[in-house]
């Protein structure tokens, strides 16, 4: 008799659970198929940038289910006290089925005078998905150490009614900057290849190429121009042309700069690529005359940039004449603590191997040496002194996946590849940014290793900056800062501003970018 209660009573348990399971399936199915109005926010990490007349803020994506209909009247936002000081306007596209923004349907704009802000549009919502947009445009005196938060919170209907908004993504705080260059200004097709250093009166020289017709790479129509700003990147000169080789210009392009500043001598040095006719990578053969071979080409400064020299070859004097072509890394070279002063470079030798390696002067660039690379198959480097007479280079390395590094102690004449070389520093195949500079760490001052690149194995977005507290040994995870994660050509150059601040110099795609970052925001 016991046995059968018991038995009983296992039936009955097993018929409730079954019941149970039963009815919490048909509910999960039931809410599934009746699944209601969605929408979702999402911010990237973006700065906003003065220059830029749509700067992305938040896209909204709207979900209709079939059956429903929303007559979207009024879209309600808020905003942080800075943001309301920065901003002239925010604008409201909607896109429609179409995911990506586009500036063609431009719903209202607003002027932000208070925190919190509405929205009047006329949208008919019909079953699917849906996108509206929201873009904003710095006032000229935006302070660009401010930062901007935006957040939609509802959308309400023509029949007054409310719909929450979701939000997704971590970049509704957002950095100020500047947009340096944009395609199109003096009839420029492309800006690219950006260079940074910084003076002994705080000026920030920017050196890059100004692509006239398009964007393509040397051979072609380029200069090199320059920018300075006296005010630590807040506000920007007008464009001076620093190096022109002048007539047939389609024939006569120089390019791939990079810049240093002597705290001896209080010189600024530029450096680039002369390609008279096809003598860039594709066209340049073995030889010294600028008729069969790229020149490497100099240009100085000695009032902090207000005039420069005229370009002068110093391939002669450098290049083995064996190699296809010798000319400068792109970016920003060094001042060493001996007074040498050192610009990374790459060579592509008698059978077209590109080499990173360095190109140096003993004293204060009346002659400039060079020595073997360190690894083949690298090209576009940098180089810091991580200790007095010790070098590192950090290099592009044509494998993909990572930066290659080696340091040497006897200015190139041999190479120890470093344990971090191909292995720590993810890269697309791009140029990178590397300085050292003494800053203040937790109220210490600190001289710390600092990295820009697509942070990335295989496309170039994610620009990031990274820090190493022991002069580039190791990298901790905790210490770096997305920037920007948009797709773009990805080049870039950092340089200290003050104890406090950094500054970093990028390309978007055919524009170059500034941004001011807080030394504390990059090491936690």
């Amino acid at each position: 008799m016991l046995n059968s209660i018991k038995m009983m009573m296992k039936f009955i348990k097993f018929k409730i659970q079954l019941g149970l399971f039963t009815l919490l399936t048909i509910c999960t199915l039931n809410a599934f198929s009746q699944k209601g109005v969605e929408i979702v926010s999402t911010s990237q990490v973006i700065p906003v940038l003065k220059g830029i007349e749509t700067n992305q803020l938040l896209r909204l994506m709207v979900y209709v289910p079939a059956g429903a209909e929303i007559p979207v009247k009024k879209i309600k936002a808020k905003l942080n006290p800075d943001g309301m000081k920065a901003i002239e306007k925010i604008e409201v596209y909607f896109t429609g089925i179409e995911p990506l923004f586009s500036g063609k349907n431009k719903q209202i704009a607003v002027n932000p005078t208070t925190v919190n802000l509405g929205f009047d549009i006329n949208l008919n919502l019909k079953p699917g998905m849906h996108y509206i947009w929201f873009t904003a445009k710095l006032k000229p005196d935006a302070d660009i150490d401010s930062k901007i938060e935006f957040h939609v919170n509802q959308l309400e209907d023509a029949r007054s009614k409310v719909y929450r908004v979701v939000e997704e993504g971590t970049g509704y705080v957002k950095r100020l900057g500047v947009a340096v260059k944009k395609a199109g200004d003096d009839g420029v097709n492309t800006y690219r290849i950006p260079g940074m250093a910084t003076t002994d009166k705080g000026t920030l020289i920017t050196v890059y190429d100004i692509r006239y017709k398009n964007s393509g790479d040397l051979p072609g129509n380029i200069d090199v121009g320059m920018s300075r700003s006296t005010d630590g990147g807040r506000n920007w000169q007008a464009t001076k042309v620093i190096m022109d080789m002048g007539e047939p210009n389609e024939n006569n392009g120089v390019g791939d700069p990079a810049v240093l500043f002597d705290p001896v001598t209080k010189k600024i040095w530029v450096a680039a690529l002369w390609s008279k006719g096809n003598r860039s990578i594709a066209g340049s053969k073995p030889g010294l005359l600028e008729d069969v071979t790229g020149q490497l080409v100099l240009v100085s400064s000695d009032d902090d940039g207000l005039t420069w020299s005229a370009p002068k070859s110093i391939t002669a004097g450098t290049k083995d004449p064996a190699w296809n072509l010798f000319f400068n890394g792109p970016g920003s070279g060094i001042a060493m603590a001996d007074g040498k002063l050192v610009f990374a470079a790459q060579y592509w030798d008698e059978h077209a191997m590109p080499y990173s390696t360095l190109v140096y002067s003993n004293d204060h660039g009346k002659t400039w040496k060079t020595e073997d690379g360190p690894k083949p198959n690298t090209t576009e480097s940098q180089i810091i002194e991580t200790r007095p007479g010790v070098l590192m280079l950090n290099m592009r390395d044509n494998r993909g996946s990572f930066r290659s590094v080696a340091t040497t102690n006897d200015m190139g004449k041999s190479w120890l590849e470093h344990p971090t070389s191909y292995r720590t520093l993810a890269d697309p195949v791009c140029m990178a940014s590397f300085i050292k500079a003494s800053v203040n760490v937790k109220g210490k001052q600190k001289d710390v290793v600092f990295f820009g690149n697509d942070n990335a194995q295989t496309m170039r977005y994610n620009l990031t900056i990274k820090a190493s507290l022991d002069l580039g040994e190791s990298w901790d995870l905790k210490n770096q800062l997305l920037i920007d994660e948009r797709k773009f050509y990805g080049y870039s150059s950092l340089t200290k501003i003050d104890d406090k601040t950094i500054g970093f110099f990028y390309e978007g795609v055919r524009d170059l970018y500034f941004v001011r970052v807080p030394v504390s925001e990059i090491i936690k």
